[in-house]
């Protein structure tokens, strides 16, 4: 029996957020990149611990606690099998993206780091898998090798190879580029990283709405993505790190929790994951991340992602016809957003009209300043996808920026 293709209009009608309209146009929402709007089950999850289960977590011999608990390590559980992590313990919960690599460059850094040491990254990484390991080269004198990238907007894996025999102590990169779409060779590389005995990070934040990913088959030593980015709530992220790599970092963060025995003279650290996870947790926006993957489950993820690259095609096919456009990359495999500009006008100019044409679409460098200069150009106009929206609103997008077009060019 044939598989129903996917259907996104009836999955729109669990997204309340998407019903609505704005300078009385209906909403166009394309900034997914930036956020994905939520769907009703994990609105409904969110109430539901806020009205019937709050309280903190672990060590609570009461009935609130031990319902709290066993749903937070509950989505523990379902996290690590999404990602086909060996163990639930190997998943540590922070607040997103940015301080997953903070968490890695911090307690890597004092593991690996010496005098001089240096870090490989690439040209197109978000601020938030640049800067942590830019500082932490600049606290132990070291370098950081930036691989650069093709004319096409690719990792340019000639020059990757190259900077991994200068020794990095750690390599990080981004799975898909939020600034250009770019689909990296993940796998690929994180098998170029380990044969010359590096350890890797990558960047999946971009990633996990639009793929499924298997940590075990890309066999890197970190994976991290926002909550946010996948219809879940905002202020929840997660931290895949290999058991042997985690075993030996230090806590990051000391307080309550991530203590096993304290005294005055000594303090002794939690088994994992629990020595990575410093104070009260946000315990509602974790269940919320467990609600967004059963959402996911619920859906033929092999028909969405098949959708979403239709969609994608479509857009990049429509736009390209409209005058005075330009793309800005042009990766061989690209997921989940297209960037351009119209002419030589500036970004927020053509963002602006098209937001009073209903049209929600995300202007600037997108936390990827180097990957503009690189570019010469300040920002991109971006639109990006998700499992909710539709060819109608990729018509409608391309009809708004076609007339932004004829008033700025």
């Amino acid at each position: 029996m044939k598989t129903p293709a996917f259907d996104a209009h009836s999955v729109r009608d669990d997204f309340p957020a998407l019903h609505q309209k704005v300078y009385g146009k209906p909403l166009v929402y394309l900034d997914n990149a930036a956020t994905t709007q939520k769907p009703r089950i994990v609105i409904d999850r969110l109430t539901r611990y806020y009205e019937q289960e709050n309280c903190n977590i672990h060590r609570g011999v009461h009935y609130l606690s031990q319902q709290a608990t066993d749903a937070f390590e509950q989505t523990r559980g379902h996290v690590a099998r999404n990602l086909n992590a060996q163990a639930a313990h190997e998943i540590i919960f922070t607040k997103g993206t940015t301080e997953s690599v903070n968490l890695v460059s911090h307690s890597m850094g004092k593991l690996l780091m010496k005098p001089g040491s240096s870090i490989l990254v690439t040209a197109m990484e978000h601020h938030s898998n640049m800067v942590p390991w830019q500082q932490l080269c600049r606290n132990y004198n070291g370098r950081l090798l930036v691989t650069r990238l093709t004319d096409t907007g690719e990792v340019d894996l000639n020059h990757f190879s190259e900077l991994l025999q200068q020794r990095p102590v750690m390599a990080a990169f981004t799975h898909i580029s939020n600034a250009l779409g770019t689909v990296n060779p993940a796998k690929e590389m994180t098998r170029m990283a380990h044969e010359a005995g590096i350890p890797v990070l990558v960047d999946g934040a971009q990633a996990v709405a639009h793929m499924q990913v298997d940590v075990q088959e890309l066999d890197c030593d970190f994976y991290v993505y926002s909550g946010h980015k996948v219809y879940a709530p905002m202020g929840v992220g997660v931290l895949y790190g290999k058991q042997r790599w985690l075993e030996q970092m230090e806590p990051w963060q000391f307080g309550g929790e991530m203590v096993d025995q304290v005294s005055f003279a000594e303090t002794t650290f939690n088994e994992l994951p629990f020595k990575f996870e410093a104070g009260t947790p946000n315990v509602g926006a974790v269940l919320g991340l467990g609600a967004a993957l059963e959402f996911l489950n619920l859906q033929d993820i092999a028909q969405v992602h098949a959708y979403e690259h239709r969609l994608l095609d479509y857009a990049v096919g429509k736009l390209s016809e409209i005058p005075g456009i330009r793309f800005v990359g042009h990766p061989t495999q690209r997921s989940g957003l297209v960037s351009f500009l119209l002419g030589d006008s500036h970004p927020y100019d053509a963002g602006t009209l098209l937001d009073k044409m209903g049209i929600a679409v995300r202007t600037g460098h997108h936390c990827a300043q180097p990957v503009m200069d690189i570019y010469g150009i300040p920002g991109t106009v971006r639109a990006s996808f998700a499992l909710y929206n539709t060819f109608e609103e990729v018509d409608m997008l391309c009809d708004a920026v076609q007339k932004a077009a004829k008033m700025l060019l």
